[in-house]
């Protein structure tokens, strides 16, 4: 059986020389309406695009930057289960798109690992990846630096020829801990990220922070990780420690999501009992049931930052780093501290 065009049913989608003969045009000329480029009438385009979107045909994109000696095309990685690297992504489509460019995006998930999520990106010819928090080895990174040039995001590049776009962590978690000493807090504790992107540099920042206040020895830095149930395990064991903390800063805003879960189901008065501070400033920051106080490590100017850093690697510039400084984000989950803790 066939369908209009001569083709049968069942076979492949409409190609540009289906389209054609079912016009009465050629080729050449079909080409010119769906680029849509100078050199046909008014009338042919409408006629050839009629016929076109009658035929179900679709331009084959992927096809096209084949055909191209420039793909234009930056890639992507990031974690599905990090907020802050779905504000990135948002934001990298909007940098990119304004210097010519497009995203091929590949998710990180508990199911898919990194280097299976770049080789996607090989295989789509891209021209550089962005790589947002990636997990990865000193030497897997500097192999993949080999096939692409390669930018890391929101992590400190210690790989030769690889660049890198990340907060000044250690003074973000410092901006914290004197948001909250200012507020008359003493017990702090920081639940730290484990083996997370950035996590020695934020535990570096608290200690560096607690022992310019003077707090060393009221403070301490506990197990966390970087998601809700880290948070949540961590804040439990609070609870029952010989001196509860007045106020907590957590590795991000997904980690502090989990304490201030934890505290609220425990009927925990937030920010009366325990101020809790989290770090990113994410979309969970703002949700409908919490304003949470974190550090912003402000997603647009850091998407900007990727996407200039990944094209100047792209027009041969050298490798280099990009530091930006984070600021505070008071809102409603950090507080003064109770008369008790003036007390101390």
């Amino acid at each position: 059986m066939t369908q209009p065009g001569g083709r049968r049913a069942g076979t492949a989608r409409p190609t540009l020389a289906d389209v054609a003969r079912e016009a009465g045009v050629s080729t050449a000329l079909v080409s010119i309406v769906m680029r849509g480029v100078p050199g046909a009438s008014d009338a042919t385009r409408a006629r050839v695009q009629a016929v076109a979107d009658g035929m179900g045909y679709v331009r084959d994109e992927r096809a096209r930057k084949l055909r191209q000696s420039s793909s234009r095309l930056i890639g992507v990685t990031f974690d599905l289960q990090q907020a802050f690297h779905g504000d990135l992504v948002e934001h990298l489509y909007g940098a990119a798109a304004a210097r010519g460019y497009d995203l091929a995006i590949s998710a990180v998930a508990p199911t898919r690992d990194e280097d299976v999520a770049i080789q996607a990106l090989l295989r789509e010819r891209c021209e550089v990846a962005v790589l947002l928090g990636s997990a990865l080895d000193d030497a897997v990174l500097a192999s993949t630096a080999q096939r692409v040039p390669l930018l890391l995001v929101a992590r400190r590049s210690e790989v030769d020829g690889v660049s890198s776009v990340h907060s000044d962590d250690a003074g973000g978690v410092g901006l914290a801990v004197d948001h909250l000493v200012s507020l008359g807090h003493r017990r702090l504790v920081h639940v730290d990220g484990a083996d997370a992107p950035g996590a020695d540099d934020r535990r570096r920042g608290f200690a560096l922070a607690v022992e310019r206040h003077g707090l060393t020895s009221q403070a301490q830095i506990v197990p966390g990780g970087p998601t809700e149930h880290d948070g949540s395990r961590a804040a439990e064991a609070l609870l029952y420690a010989p001196a509860r903390p007045s106020a907590v800063v957590a590795f991000n805003d997904r980690c502090a999501a989990g304490v201030l879960d934890l505290l609220v189901r425990r009927q925990v008065d937030v920010p009366g009992d325990v101020s809790v501070v989290g770090y990113d400033d994410s979309r969970l920051a703002v949700g409908p049931h919490a304003q949470m106080s974190t550090i912003s490590q402000n997603a647009a100017e850091m998407a900007e930052a990727a996407i200039d850093g990944a094209l100047d690697l792209l027009d041969g510039g050298d490798p280099r780093e990009v530091v930006l400084a984070p600021h505070l984000v008071a809102r409603s989950t950090s507080g003064p501290a109770s008369g008790t803790e003036l007390l101390d």
